[in-house]
């Protein structure tokens, strides 16, 4: 009998043991994700006192600024008004506003001017 309940007891904590590995891999797998894309919209937005964002970090605060640095591990957000900088790991970040318009934005709003600018002229010599 004491050795059933010890057989049941060793299932019971291997199973246990190997639903939580199974959890912590997929945190991990799901942490290194949500790194990668930061990266990819850091890199979206460039480097410079036009790459204008708003961070939030996972432990809650809030960092305001430019992106004056890029680099593989991180990068660095400048506040404009204090020049302080402050070093970010792609890790400790949840999330990721950018104050830039995409180029592909940039581009209609050129095209739209120029259409409008256009129609304007088409009237002005039809008349």
């Amino acid at each position: 009998m004491l050795k059933k309940i010890l057989v049941i007891g060793l299932l019971l904590s291997t199973v246990t043991f190997s639903s939580s590995l199974t959890a912590f891999a997929s945190t991990d797998e799901k942490d290194i994700k949500e790194a990668e894309k930061v990266k990819v919209e850091i890199n979206k937005l460039g480097v410079g006192e036009n790459a204008k964002v708003e961070v939030k970090l996972k432990d809650g605060k809030k960092v305001k600024g430019f992106i004056s640095e890029v680099n593989n591990d991180g990068f660095v957000v400048t506040n404009a008004s204090t020049s302080v900088s402050t070093q970010l790991s792609y890790d400790r970040v949840k999330q990721v506003k950018g104050n830039n318009l995409s180029t592909g934005v940039k581009i209609a709003i050129v095209v739209g001017v120029i259409l409008v600018v256009a129609a304007i002229l088409g009237k002005a010599f039809a008349q």
